[in-house]
């Protein structure tokens, strides 16, 4: 019998976009749980233990496997085809993705919340937000900055760093790692990075017309969220 599988996610987090296009890509039956943003972090402690708070996680007939790399190889055991790890220089590149670029995910776009916080609407599909919205949007960046640990040397920091990820994403899609016609686990993990930077309009010239582009677009064509281009500072932003 196939095994139960419970799958723990935040909906706009970029981790769970990727084990979820996993799980579909996989074909294999699953219950989704969506927790809510604060109270998650003691519910995934509850289940997964105190080191492990963050999204997502899964189930697998109770079986605890936390963390979007440990869920994909997981379920490669689970379901050994449509292959997700067609070589090593795959998993090279999937580890990349989520140790070296996951986290900009994360980062840049809250980043830029901080400065036009009214565009937290548009990740819900309400649009910008009024004033008392807007009141509320000032209060959760505040909190997720803590959270994440977000400054503003950091971000610049992220900023003039991200062409040289951009192009390492190129290369490997040069080279035929990611960006085939089967989406394979490093496209998933990077991809979904990328899509979330999609949404920030001082980023997408940076990603137009790029291998990155095409696979964010492929693998996740559908995501919520526009932070209009200008939120960060002038001159952070690299050219493209």
């Amino acid at each position: 019998m196939a095994p139960k599988l419970v799958l723990h996610v935040l909906p706009p987090s970029h981790p769970c976009m990727t084990a979820t296009a996993a799980l579909r890509l996989k074909g294999l039956e699953h219950e989704r749980v969506e927790l809510a943003p604060g109270p998650h972090v003691e519910q995934m402690r509850a289940i997964y233990g105190e080191e492990r708070h963050t999204v997502p996680g899964m189930l697998v007939d109770g079986e605890p496997v936390h963390g979007s790399r440990a869920i994909l190889a997981r379920l490669e055991e689970l379901a050994p085809e449509p292959v997700l790890y067609p070589s090593d220089t795959v998993r090279e590149a999937e580890r990349w993705g989520e140790q070296e670029l996951q986290d900009l995910g994360r980062r840049l776009p809250w980043g830029a919340l901080h400065f036009r916080p009214e565009a937290v609407g548009t990740f819900g599909g309400v649009g910008p937000l009024d004033g008392a919205g807007t009141d509320f949007a000032i209060r959760l960046v505040r909190g997720t900055w803590k959270y994440h640990g977000i400054t503003a040397a950091r971000l610049q920091e992220d900023l003039a760093g991200l062409p040289d990820k951009l192009a390492h994403v190129q290369k490997l899609a040069d080279e035929g790692v990611i960006g085939g016609e089967q989406p394979n686990a490093a496209d998933l993990q990077i991809g979904a990075t990328l899509r979330v930077l999609l949404t920030l309009g001082d980023l997408r010239p940076l990603l137009s017309d790029s291998a990155g582009e095409r696979i964010a677009l492929k693998c996740f064509p559908e995501y919520q969220g526009d932070v209009p281009a200008g939120a960060f500072p002038a001159g952070w932003t690299p050219t493209a």
